[in-house]
């Protein structure tokens, strides 16, 4: 069963009655005292293997009589309706409480003149997802390609901060105000609970420093570029037999004498290659342990605002849950490439470029970059988030986002059109706020966020900036659906506290 964004429906797109009936669901299951995490709307579908057939009338498909079926090549697709999807706390809900709520929210619903519309329930908690100058970005010709990400000045940068180096998030994006540079972050990545939840704003004093990488990341970080060394000595074993053999045939005068000798050619500059890769990460493996081992090395700014965590901001009440980080500038401007998100080794250009616009039946508007470096540029507006411009390879309407964390790295998932309603639990009480959903890609990729991607910016396929991640819902650390705060509403908060900020560095000559 798949998980699919909503983008129309004929009556809750009609006057954000979304927001009402949302707000009102959540009134029924506090009520009702249902220990809820989220509410989201949604449908489902999967295929069949064989098509349904019709019982001759006898009234046993009442059950599918408003689900949407089509025929496709490899069976038949199942549509489930549009589904109000509640988050409940693990073993907080018994089946009957789960009954009668649900026949009060449909009540709702017909209130409205609505009875298209289902409603589910499901056991999820919602989380948050917690030295030496930067390097440039590198191409995919690189020998350092597979490894050098969290060290450059791309976005989705690994941070924690220095005296909380456990708690691990990623950056957001970056903006100027003057000759000064900013980064953005989620403030609960800096900020755990137990500091509470009261206004920082630096003035003079101590610093709460801001570090590349948490203990964790810093020594996975180590083991990834040893792990691609070993993978790299594999290869010379295999290649260096392969030379033996090929050597061999080549002065035989066989047949395949000729094809073996063009055929060593090409083995030897592989060997060499191969080779000359393994000794440039080995002497980037000995740099980064000597220079960035001691966590005060890694030092890349200070925290400079972070107001306290709310939820009920008008007219909204999207969550605002944002950290301003002022950047130690020696440590990026030498390979500074503006807000620009490498989109990473770990999917081909190919394959991305499929996955972002999968119709055969008309030109991708998705152009992959030359350098992997996707430059953001705009904010998606509030209509454009409701709005699908895309259509999966099923012809469903989609819109498709991009985004890149410390823990998944890049990721595309499915903006969906209608907002959520979150609830967070804390040990001294919960949080609920609005925010925009995202739900992974297709059954197969995987979630599209996990614990310490929070403060990653998701943005979509032309690069404007569409949300900073704030959290996730889901049953473990992953998520089936992903939460951010609009970015079209959170730039116009960060603006108010910093005036003349730049977000494009439209004046910026580096």
């Amino acid at each position: 069963m798949q998980l699919r964004p909503v983008y129309e429906h004929h009556k809750l797109g009609e006057d954000d009655l979304w927001a009402t009936i949302r707000s009102k669901v959540v009134k029924l299951l506090n009520q009702r005292n249902i220990q809820h995490s989220s509410v989201d709307l949604v449908r489902f579908s999967w295929t069949e293997d064989e098509d349904i057939e019709d019982d001759g009338g006898n009234g046993d498909d009442e059950d599918i009589e408003d689900v949407d079926i089509k025929v496709a090549p490899y069976g038949t697709v199942v549509i489930t309706p549009v589904t109000i999807w509640v988050g409940v706390l693990p073993d907080t809900l018994t089946g009957e409480v789960a009954f009668h709520s649900s026949n009060h929210i449909l009540n709702l619903l017909k209130e409205h003149g609505i009875s298209d519309v289902d409603v589910a329930y499901r056991e999820s908690v919602a989380r948050g997802f917690n030295g030496p100058e930067l390097f440039a970005p590198v191409s995919d010709l690189d020998p350092l390609k597979a490894v050098i990400d969290p060290v450059t000045t791309a976005l989705g940068l690994p941070i924690a901060g220095l005296k909380t180096l456990k708690s691990q998030g990623t950056m957001g994006f970056y903006f100027r105000v003057g000759q000064d540079l900013y980064a953005v972050t989620a403030r609960h990545v800096l900020f755990p609970e137990n500091e509470g939840n009261n206004l920082y704003s630096y003035v003079a004093g101590p610093k709460k420093e801001v570090v590349l990488m948490g203990t964790q990341a810093f020594t996975n970080f180590l083991i990834s570029i040893q792990g691609h060394i070993g993978i790299l000595n594999n290869t010379v074993g295999v290649l260096e037999k392969r030379v033996v053999a090929l050597t061999a045939r080549s002065e035989g005068g066989g047949p395949t004498a000729e094809q073996a000798a063009s055929e060593l050619v090409e083995t030897q500059q592989e060997l060499t290659k191969t080779r000359t890769a393994i000794e440039e990460l080995k002497k980037f493996f000995v740099k980064m342990k000597k220079q960035w081992t001691r966590p005060k090395d890694r030092v890349i700014g200070h925290v400079v605002w972070a107001p306290p965590v709310s939820i009920h901001t008008a007219p909204h009440s999207y969550t605002k849950d944002v950290c301003v980080v002022k950047l130690d500038e020696k440590k990026f401007l030498q390979n500074f490439r503006r807000n620009v998100l490498d989109l990473g080794p770990e999917i081909d250009a190919a394959k991305f470029i499929s996955l972002m616009y999968p119709r055969i039946d008309a030109p991708s508007d998705f152009d992959y970059p030359v350098e992997r470096l996707l430059e953001l540029r705009g904010i998606l507006s509030a209509e454009e988030i409701r709005t699908p411009n895309n259509k999966d390879h099923k012809g469903n309407a989609m819109r498709y986002v991009i985004k890149r964390g410390l823990t998944t790295l890049t990721t595309i998932g499915c903006l969906n059109g209608f907002e959520s309603h979150v609830r967070r639990y804390f040990a001294l009480g919960s949080r609920d706020s609005v925010e925009a959903a995202v739900y992974p890609y297709d059954n197969n990729s995987g979630p599209f966020s996990r614990g310490g991607d929070s403060g990653s910016i998701i943005v979509d396929a032309l690069g404007k900036f569409v949300a900073l991640l704030t959290g996730g819902t889901g049953a473990t650390d992953s998520s089936d659906i992903t939460f951010g705060t609009p970015m079209y509403w959170l730039w116009e908060i960060i603006k108010a506290q910093f005036s003349g900020a730049n977000l494009d560095f439209e004046d910026d000559d580096n």
